[in-house]
C-alpha cells in the first residue's frame, strides 16, 4: 500500500569523472556566485533508461533563486534538445543584456556553435568548467542527482519517454 505525501529516498555515492590532476583546489572553486536572480545560471543534462530506449533530460538553473528556469526531455541527445531548455529559460526570465553568465560542463551540445550563438544573441556570457571537475557546476550536478533519485528511480524500469516527461514536469513545478 502506497501512502500519499512526502517519502524519503536515499542516494548513493558514485562518482562519474576522475578529477583533473592539473587543477589545484583554488581553481576548483566556483569563480562567480549569483548575487541576484538572473546573474548566474548553470546547465547540465542526464540520461535515463526507459522501456523504449534511452531518454535525456536537460536543466537550466538560476543559481541565486535555486530554481529550474528551463528543462526538456528528449529521446535524442542533440544540440536542438538542449537549445529547447535554454530557450525556455531565456523566454521565461529575460535578464538585462550583459548581466548573465551561463555556466555548463564541456558536453558537446553545451559548447556547440549554435548553443554559443544563442547565448550571445540573448546577451549572456558563456562559461565552461574544467575537464573532470564538477565543482564549478556543483548545483547542476546536485539537481541531476535529485532528478535521478526522485524521478527516474522512483518510476522504475517500465517508464516511457512520455511518462518521464510528465513526471519531470510535475517534479520541476
Amino acid at each position: 500500500m502506497r501512502t500519499q505525501g512526502l517519502q524519503g529516498v536515499s542516494r548513493g555515492r558514485k562518482t562519474t569523472a576522475s578529477p583533473d590532476p592539473a587543477i589545484t583546489p583554488r581553481q576548483g572553486q566556483p569563480q562567480v556566485q549569483g548575487g541576484c536572480p538572473d546573474q548566474l545560471r548553470v546547465a547540465d543534462s542526464a540520461y535515463a533508461h526507459t522501456a523504449m530506449g534511452t531518454a535525456y533530460a536537460a536543466f537550466v538553473i538560476d543559481v541565486f533563486a535555486r530554481k529550474i528556469v528551463g528543462w526538456r526531455v528528449s529521446i535524442s541527445m542533440t544540440t536542438s534538445f538542449v537549445l529547447d531548455a535554454l530557450n525556455q529559460a531565456i523566454c521565461q526570465r529575460r535578464p538585462a543584456m550583459g548581466s548573465l553568465t551561463h555556466h555548463s560542463n564541456r558536453g558537446m551540445h553545451c559548447v556547440s556553435i549554435r548553443y554559443a550563438e544563442r547565448l550571445t544573441e540573448a546577451g549572456s556570457d558563456m562559461s565552461v568548467g574544467s575537464v573532470g571537475d564538477s565543482c564549478d557546476n556543483a548545483l547542476a550536478e546536485t539537481v541531476i542527482g535529485l532528478f535521478k533519485t526522485e524521478v527516474v528511480k522512483h518510476l522504475g524500469p517500465r517508464k516511457t519517454k512520455d511518462l518521464l516527461e510528465w513526471e519531470t514536469m510535475k517534479w520541476v513545478h
